[in-house]
């Protein structure tokens, strides 16, 4: 099926890997091709989706970057090059769910699609021309020094936490993006995996996060601090590493105070006294990581409409720090580069109005057009954090996609 999608110039293929954290709608989905769709610059606000999606009752499918139309502006220039959000319906939709494969098309039969499908190759063949030579945007020096500049910044009380992250960049890069993906996925599965194309701009996600999920009346979010290194060659290391993260007053204090920034945000759209904590400092196992993730869940009336709740709600505490709006403005002054996708979300609406959207981490960004890539890793820094264990974290987050990108 990747080896079918690439022919499109738009798509869209979320894939679970069969993690059921909350019960998805699918296993995965693939949304082919543009029937409709919307683009929204930086200057224009996230409610200007409203009225694309009540026009297109249907499937809708896109993202939004980081740090989201309408909000704090990026000054330096974008080498990805994604818009600020795009939503798009799709052409033809394939997905997965209970053992059963089901396909809708506008455009051919469904029985077509699969056999067209089915002739492809089985399995998905390396195209690309050369490994790209990846650089680091700062040195472990300068990365050391804004994290001291930030401790400078929370001990005056600035903020009381900051997301910073580092830059991973190739310039004249020539890779397969559909090949790296399917490596990525294969490598490291998650629960929110994505692989998606814009035109000549390509998104590879592996993220294990979730940002906010609506089914119903309830709303989700699941927001992820707190990392320890997994050691699958040694189960007694590997457990030792788990219940540290459990009992790390470091990182249950850097959970805690983004499960109370995103319980603001969602008491911002939900019903009055609906928020709630349905887990803290949760532990779950992923390939490379173990990670703390706490649930916070919140009632909405029937007529809140999705482009509501993301606005009261993006971007995502996890990936700002606390309190928001200051350390935007910080993540601005000390990051050489514009997130751009990276830090933003994923995902999809239905007709019906729920919908599930990722956190895009663990990602790698590709300009087919510039042969520019980049992926970016980081951390939340707080009082208590140690500049070298978080630069030797951020190592640790970039690693699965510095490997592939290596891979003979």
């Amino acid at each position: 099926m990747l080896n079918w999608v690439n022919r499109f110039n738009i798509f869209c293929f979320l894939d679970n890997n069969n993690y059921t954290f909350e019960q998805p709608a699918f296993e995965w989905m693939l949304a082919a091709g543009c029937k409709e769709d919307v683009t929204l610059n930086e200057n224009q606000s996230i409610t200007a989706l409203k009225q694309f999606s009540e026009q297109h009752k249907d499937w809708v499918f896109g993202h939004i970057s980081y740090p989201a139309p309408g909000k704090l502006a990026e000054h330096c220039e974008d080498k990805i090059k994604f818009p600020a959000a795009y939503f798009f319906t799709a052409v033809t939709m394939v997905w997965l769910q209970d053992d059963i494969i089901t396909i809708e098309s506008d455009s051919e039969q469904p029985e077509e699609i699969y056999k067209a499908i089915l002739q492809q190759p089985s399995v998905v063949v390396n195209v690309s021309r050369s490994k790209p030579g990846i650089q680091k945007r700062y040195s472990k020096e300068e990365y050391i020094s804004i994290i001291e500049s930030i401790h400078q910044h929370i001990r005056r009380g600035d903020c009381y936490e900051i997301n910073f992250c580092q830059e991973f960049y190739a310039e004249d890069a020539d890779i397969d993006p559909v090949y790296i993906y399917h490596q990525l996925s294969s490598v490291s599965p998650n629960p929110f995996s994505a692989l998606y194309k814009l035109n000549d701009r390509y998104c590879l996600c592996a993220s294990p996060e979730r940002f906010i999920k609506r089914s119903g009346n309830e709303i989700i979010s699941q927001p992820i601090k707190g990392t320890a290194k997994r050691n699958l060659a040694d189960a007694y290391e590997d457990d030792t590493n788990k219940n540290s993260l459990l009992l790390s007053k470091k990182e249950k204090s850097e959970n805690v105070m983004i499960v109370d920034l995103v319980r603001n945000d969602m008491s911002r759209i939900c019903t009055e006294g609906s928020v709630h904590l349905k887990e803290l400092f949760g532990i779950y196992s992923f390939p490379q990581v173990h990670q703390m993730i706490s649930t916070i869940a919140g009632t909405v009336n029937d007529c809140t409409h999705w482009t509501s709740i993301l606005d009261a709600c993006f971007p995502m505490g996890s990936m700002t720090g606390a309190p928001k709006l200051k350390v935007m403005e910080l993540i601005d002054r000390y990051e050489k580069v514009p997130r751009g996708l990276f830090s933003g979300t994923i995902g999809y609406i239905q007709p019906n109005g729920d919908f599930d959207f990722n956190v895009v981490i663990r990602s790698l960004f590709y300009n087919e057009s510039n042969k520019f890539l980049s992926f970016k890793a980081g951390g939340g820094i707080t009082f208590y954090s140690d500049a070298d264990a978080e630069y030797e974290e951020s190592l640790l987050k970039a690693k699965a996609i510095s490997d592939i990108l290596h891979k003979p």
